[in-house]
């Protein structure tokens, strides 16, 4: 979610665009308006959830702070060009981070973003990268985030020990992850050069249809699940210590690397199908159910499909506690970069955190859903 300074001047700019029936729906589609919360908290509860946060620190799963992902990206369709034109803002974000009590979060390139156009509820690519683009792209991604270090703006994270090294410093803790690893191409010394750059989370596919390492689950399947080089890209992941986050993956794809797995796996941002409301962002019981097997959790998404506020996000938590137990679910917001977000800023963090006690949600429960599990297997994935 960007300012309502930036909102405006992004209105301004995308209704010279085109015709009003044309920019309306793209305008509410780029720049959706903060949504209610839907419940209210007493000054001692809010109180009791800021001092919770001191104690347990709350890390998100998925975000894009700032949208650092849109700098250097070329040859856009126009409205992603609409959309890089408003800039980054990672500032800002970093202050709301602080100001929220967030100890840390995954800073996320996204690989596929020169190739990608909206369609529908999301994106989907529209053409193929051309010979060593994903590669240059990523690249250029890697560099705007550790600039983001090199000005002291965040801490990096490389290992679980860092998040305590991040508050003590007294920023948040930046853990480099990737949306989509298109880059590797077909090279596996990539999944090499990428832990060597910090990465540490990688959403294993994106929106890229026929990517090299297999199916998506927006698009009509082409290798039927993974493919030979998702195979040994997956497997040098786990060996390194990357969190591979099937969030993206096809179910075919997503059991096909189950299959393969040594380490603990994750979905970051998803929700899980059920008699009441499906989406094909949304995954089956069955593959919840087999990620957190491996030790890893799903972690809730709240964007606005089925939601409509904060409140909304809070009985998704609860729901999907009851459904995966308590070591199964942790929070991944997509801050930045979601579909009309029920949960669009950091500073509403103790809301979030109080709104779940208030609730009478165990604090130890409360703990493992903010960070408590994705400490837990950020660790068991860097395990020998």
């Amino acid at each position: 979610m960007v300012s309502r300074r930036l909102v405006l001047g992004g209105g301004a700019a995308l209704l010279a665009v085109g015709s009003a029936a044309l920019a309306y729906p793209l305008y509410l589609q780029l720049f959706p308006p903060i949504a209610e919360t839907g419940f209210s908290l007493s000054e001692e509860e809010l109180a009791r959830a800021v001092a919770f946060l001191a104690e347990n620190p709350a890390i998100d799963t998925h975000a894009h702070p700032g949208r650092t992902f849109v700098t250097g990206a070329e040859n856009l369709a126009w409205k992603l060009r609409i959309f890089q034109s408003i800039g980054t803002f990672e500032d800002r974000v970093v202050a709301e981070m602080m100001t929220g009590g967030l100890a840390a979060a995954s800073f996320s390139a996204v690989s596929d973003f020169p190739v990608l156009d909206t369609a529908g509820e999301g994106l989907a690519s529209t053409r193929d990268f051309a010979h060593g683009e994903a590669w240059d792209y990523y690249q250029i991604q890697i560099g705007n985030l550790k600039a983001l270090v090199a000005r002291g703006l965040v801490y990096p994270v490389l290992k679980p020990e860092d998040i305590a090294l991040a508050r003590a410093a007294g920023k948040p803790g930046a853990i480099f992850a990737v949306e989509g690893a298109d880059f590797i191409e077909s090279n596996l010394g990539r999944v090499q050069s990428a832990w060597d750059d910090g990465v540490r989370i990688v959403t294993f596919v994106h929106f890229v249809k026929g990517g090299v390492l297999g199916d998506v689950m927006t698009a009509e399947p082409v290798h039927g699940g993974i493919s030979a080089v998702g195979s040994g890209a997956f497997v040098e992941m786990q060996r390194l210590g990357i969190m591979v986050d099937l969030s993206h993956a096809a179910e075919k794809t997503a059991f096909d690397a189950l299959a393969l797995s040594t380490k603990p796996v994750v979905a970051t941002h998803t929700h899980i199908i059920t008699p009441e409301l499906t989406h094909p962002r949304f995954i089956s019981k069955e593959l919840a159910q087999g990620i957190v097997e491996t030790g890893g959790f799903i972690a809730a998404w709240p964007a606005g499909i089925g939601m409509t506020t904060l409140n909304d996000y809070l009985d998704r938590i609860e729901q999907m506690v009851d459904m995966l137990g308590a070591d199964g679910v942790a929070l991944g917001t997509d801050m930045d970069s979601n579909y009309k977000p029920v949960w669009s800023t950091y500073l509403h963090l103790p809301l979030v955190v109080g709104g779940l006690l208030k609730r009478g949600v165990d604090e130890t429960v409360v703990a493992k859903i903010i960070g408590g599990n994705f400490m837990r297997v950020f660790g068991a994935v860097q395990a020998g």
